[in-house]
């Protein structure tokens, strides 16, 4: 959520952002309400003052007053809360403004490669692709994922199950010898996490609802560690805080029926070791950060000698708090094309704003947190790239060096 005050002030920046991510705001009702909020606001610290004056010793006429004033404030505040009620959801649909150096673009045409790694395999033989490689090796099982879970259900089997587990404590393990905080994240969220994430109210229809609980299966474990200090107030001494979250992963994948309907690329159910960071409210600091993110994902890949490309994403294919994204391609020999694995991001305050996240300086002011977050491993995702660029010749997977002690063995092979 961006600062009423600063919309007012950058105005024409705030529509033209709304404009190049692809969003509608309702600027007049916006300014409208705020108007409308701040003269209720101030009609209601007058009458409080009118009642403090008017209290102490009363005599019929000041008692009558008295309740005059009781049941003016009354009608105001009830006509101010109804009007923030809809202030608060129109600010929840102002999307926050890239930094100056993210390209213009209305979809993923405009996003920049800026750099690739590794070299994209070429095979003497014709590869085969991650669901003929698993199914001839007996590492995942569709139909019976299908029979137990449904459509895009899946079952690990055998070796994959293992080498899931090896990419997830390989990542887990490198992550926090860099002194993150390691964390195993709850799936089960409240609503205001969503909200404060910003996935609400735009991705409302992409998050599952437990009706009867009136909680949410979280997409990323970014939705509860950026939660984590919500409605508290930290010392700038003790920030950057910095964490790796291990997480099962739910969505429903609305807006992709019809895309990548086979194999593991998009599914409801994956697990996720997500990196998050909060920072204090400076740009420079947190632009920083999010480089050092992107290397942590850059190295995990290297360390699994995959290639990959690096995309600093344009206004249109970047979400709705961000500031500035990268996301991260991996080569899948079967798409014949890289294929996205992890997306780095920087909130500036917005998710601080909407979750109440603060922390107070060295002369005591209090400021909104910057957030940041970037995917570390997302399977089985990984596990295309993994199984298509170490097949070999006769059928076997040569397995990543770095993952080897995890396995046991240096190849998958029936």
């Amino acid at each position: 959520m961006l600062d009423i005050k600063f919309i007012r002030e950058n105005l024409e920046a705030c529509k033209k952002a709304a404009i190049n991510k692809n969003r509608e705001v309702d600027w007049d009702r916006l300014l409208a309400l705020d108007e409308k909020r701040r003269l209720l606001i101030g009609k209601s610290d007058d009458l409080r003052k009118q009642r403090n004056l008017a209290s102490g010793p009363a005599d019929a006429k000041a008692r009558e007053t008295g309740k005059k004033i009781k049941e003016d404030l009354k009608k105001i505040e009830d006509e101010l809360r109804a009007v923030e009620d809809e202030f608060n959801m129109l600010m929840y649909t102002v999307p926050n403004v890239p930094d100056s150096s993210v390209p213009v673009g209305k979809d993923s045409t405009g996003n920049k490669e800026l750099r690739t790694w590794g070299k994209v395999p070429k095979f003497d033989f014709t590869p085969k692709d991650h669901i003929e490689l698993a199914k001839t090796l007996d590492l995942i099982d569709f139909d019976r994922g299908v029979k137990v879970g449904g459509f895009r259900s899946y079952f690990l089997k055998n070796e994959l199950a293992m080498l899931e587990m090896a990419v997830v404590s390989y990542a887990f393990r490198k992550l926090s010898k860099k002194g993150y905080c390691t964390l195993t994240a709850p799936s089960l969220v409240k609503d205001f996490t969503l909200f404060g994430n910003g996935q609400f109210p735009w991705g409302r229809e992409e998050v599952y609802h437990l009706e009867k609980d009136d909680l949410y299966l979280a997409g990323t474990a970014e939705v509860p560690v950026t939660a984590y200090y919500s409605n508290e107030v930290l010392s700038e001494k003790d920030l950057p805080k910095k964490f790796v979250a291990y997480s099962p992963c739910f969505r429903r994948e609305i807006g992709s029926y019809g895309k990548d309907t086979k194999g593991v690329y998009r599914v409801h159910q994956f697990n996720k070791i997500e990196q998050v960071i909060i920072s204090k409210n400076d740009t420079s600091t947190s632009l920083t950060l999010l480089e050092e993110l992107l290397a942590n994902a850059e190295e995990i890949l290297q360390d699994f000698e995959l290639p990959y490309r690096v995309l600093l994403m344009c206004t249109g294919d970047m979400g709705e708090p961000q500031v500035k994204k990268y996301d991260i391609e991996t080569w899948m020999p079967s798409r014949g094309a890289y294929g996205e694995t992890m997306s780095d991001s920087f909130m500036g305050e917005f998710q601080a704003r909407r979750l109440k996240i603060r922390y107070k300086t060295k002369d005591n002011t209090v400021l909104f947190c910057h957030t940041l977050n970037n995917t570390a491993i997302a399977s089985p995702r990984i596990l295309i790239a993994i199984l298509e660029n170490n097949q070999q010749k006769d059928g076997s997977i040569r397995i990543p060096k770095v993952l080897q002690p995890f396995m046991g063995k240096t190849e998958i092979r029936r």
